[in-house]
């Protein structure tokens, strides 16, 4: 039984999202990041965490690789050129979307008022904006960003960009409106929306 630390506003989100497509049995805790409950099993007090069998595995992308590995799904096999390149979508969902939303999150919210740079949030809409011509020149042909497998990198594009319509950051690229359309109605998805 796995257990799953965070509330489903946080990146928790991708990580309930997979156990729903997965099928497999766990536990919810929705702790609210630097909460006692987060920081006793992450001294961060980041979300999510992952409890497997009382281990705490941390940080999203770590635990949905972890996840499909060790199910033998929604990932291509490791050692395979396929999964090279899901890792490199992977990676580059991290460094261009998450990390430019996560930028506008900490100077909107997460750092004290005195530290914040409002400016900033022009820029990273900028490159928001950029990086989406990138993935929809990256994105294969199918309903899933690799074509018809639902991969890892599905499931943080997805958070993503729900996450950038409500920051207020623009879907530019018609191929990526589209898809978050089609998998804004996955029904694992939907389950976890309604917690």
């Amino acid at each position: 039984m796995y257990t799953v630390v965070g509330d489903v506003q946080s990146r928790a989100l991708r990580v309930l999202w997979m156990l729903e497509e997965l099928g497999v049995p766990y536990k919810h805790m929705a702790a609210p990041p630097r909460s006692e409950d987060v920081i006793a099993f992450n001294p961060a007090g980041k979300v999510p965490i992952l409890l497997v069998d009382g281990t705490p595995i941390t940080d999203s992308t770590a635990i949905l690789t972890f996840l499909s590995d060790r199910h033998g799904a929604l990932t291509f096999p490791a050692g395979t050129l396929e999964r090279a390149r899901q890792d490199s979508l992977t990676q580059f969902l991290l460094d261009e979307f998450d990390a430019a939303l996560w930028m506008a999150a900490r100077h909107s919210f997460v750092l004290p008022a005195e530290l914040r740079q409002a400016a900033i949030k022009d820029s990273l809409k900028w490159e928001f904006a950029r990086s989406q011509k990138v993935l929809a020149a990256r994105m294969a042909d199918g309903p899933y960003l690799m074509g018809d497998q639902m991969t890892v990198p599905d499931f943080i594009l997805t958070h993503c960009g729900a996450w950038a319509e409500v920051a207020g950051f623009p879907i530019t690229e018609t191929r990526f409106a589209n898809y978050l359309a089609r998998m804004e109605t996955r029904p694992a998805l939907e389950r976890v929306r309604a917690f």
